[in-house]
């Protein structure tokens, strides 16, 4: 029996992930900023929403099908942008492109992805069957970001989604402890730890080695691609002076579905219908940013409730179980993003560990919907929850009615 047959649910490839990965590479896609207390409190804040079965329903013929912006999907479910996929298998990103495309999911390509968006879109975009979206982060050079835009446009992909909450570089520690610095540099600790890990330099780092030297940042002018130059991803693509009357620009350039990833207020999420927005992630970055910040699904109610139908509202962070997309469906969501689940699965077997992840999450929320006699994901809502949350206006209404 392999490693990923071994693997029962998202825990068993974190940990299988764990055992193969480089304890830098393992603790950049795992860990957050700081303390790690936004990672926890994302986890604890869909534990603490509890659920009720229904008896005696005929759930039968139950389907987790939907459509995002007009479009069909098999779940409410999307790939996350993951800058470290590259690092977590040779071209990890194409080989979760091409489980998202196989399970009939979106994929979304990171702006620091070590595979080719022409690639991506060859292999795995709509003559796969896949359906691409695009992350960007945005250049302090505005010039750069324009041509990125374009050039995501020619190779084909549906959506933009534009980060907004990376507006300083967030004080991942660990990362300088094991030696994981940009620009990298050769430094004992990472070496020591690379040469821990025989099989993960071999079908990893030597496939770069020996076809195109360091993994490169293959979305990057071609001046900034290596990572190992002087100028560091973060002085490049700095955000601090992003704002409104940037998403204004990118809505006249982009003329496919634009998204804006890292909304958590709901002033925020109106405005973002103001400037033409198709749709919001309600995210706070899987808490690898702000470690103080409040957990995505706890302000996910009152941002949902304050958009209505008006676009599109996805969540992002935490979400590691099937039953976490049911209680964001319920709360609001129209869908959810999956980051950290996939990554561990893409680390264990490629294509095959990254389909597994989704078909296990896939499996989860099926039987979530059976138990609490939801026949589709338009039948999840705030019906199966039990009991509230003090400020919570939606579990409010609950209450009311119990």
């Amino acid at each position: 029996m392999s490693a990923l047959d071994r693997c029962l649910n998202v825990y068993d490839l974190r940990a299988a992930a764990k055992r193969r990965l480089p304890r830098a590479v393992f603790e950049f896609v795992d860990r957050g900023s700081e303390d790690g207390i936004a990672v926890a409190n994302n986890r604890n804040a869909f534990e603490r929403i509890k659920l009720r079965h229904r008896a005696l329903v005929d759930v039968s013929g139950r389907s987790m099908a939907t459509t995002l912006f007009g479009k069909p999907v098999s779940m409410p479910l999307a790939i996350a942008p993951t800058g470290a996929a590259g690092l977590c298998w040779h071209e990890g990103e194409l080989e979760l492109a091409k489980a998202a495309a196989k399970a009939k999911i979106p994929f979304t390509l990171a702006t620091g992805a070590m595979t080719g968006m022409e690639k991506i879109a060859k292999e795995a975009g709509p003559g796969a069957g896949g359906r691409l979206w695009f992350q960007l982060y945005v250049w302090n050079k505005r010039e750069m970001s324009y041509q990125l835009i374009d050039r995501a446009h020619r190779a084909g992909f549906e959506a933009l989604i534009v980060t907004v909450d990376t507006i300083v570089p967030p004080n991942r520690e660990y990362n300088t402890h094991n030696g994981f610095i940009a620009p990298y540099k050769p430094n004992l600790t990472f070496t020591l730890d690379i040469m821990r890990h025989p099989v993960w330099f071999t079908n990893v780092l030597m496939k770069y080695l020996t076809t195109i030297g360091m993994p490169r940042n293959e979305n990057f002018p071609d001046e900034y691609k290596r990572m190992e130059r002087g100028t560091t991803t973060h002085e490049l693509t700095r955000q601090d002076s992003l704002d409104w009357d940037d998403i204004r620009i990118f809505r006249d350039k982009w003329p496919g579905i634009l998204m804006i990833k890292g909304i958590n207020r709901p002033d925020d999420a109106l405005k973002a219908i103001e400037y033409g927005v198709d749709g919001i992630v309600v995210s706070n970055h899987g808490g690898r940013n702000m470690d103080s910040v409040v957990a995505s699904i706890d302000v996910l109610p009152e941002i949902a409730e304050a958009v209505g139908e008006r676009l599109t509202v996805i969540l992002d962070s935490g979400v590691r179980r099937g039953s976490d997309i049911a209680k964001a469906l319920a709360l609001g969501a129209k869908a959810v993003l999956t980051g950290r689940a996939t990554l561990y699965g893409t680390a264990v077997g490629g294509t095959a560990g990254a389909f597994k992840a989704i078909n296990i999450i896939r499996n989860e929320l099926d039987k979530t919907m059976a138990y609490t006699g939801c026949r589709s994901v338009d039948e999840v809502t705030t019906d199966i929850f039990f009991g509230g949350r003090q400020g919570n206006r939606l579990f409010e209404r609950v209450m009311d009615t119990v």
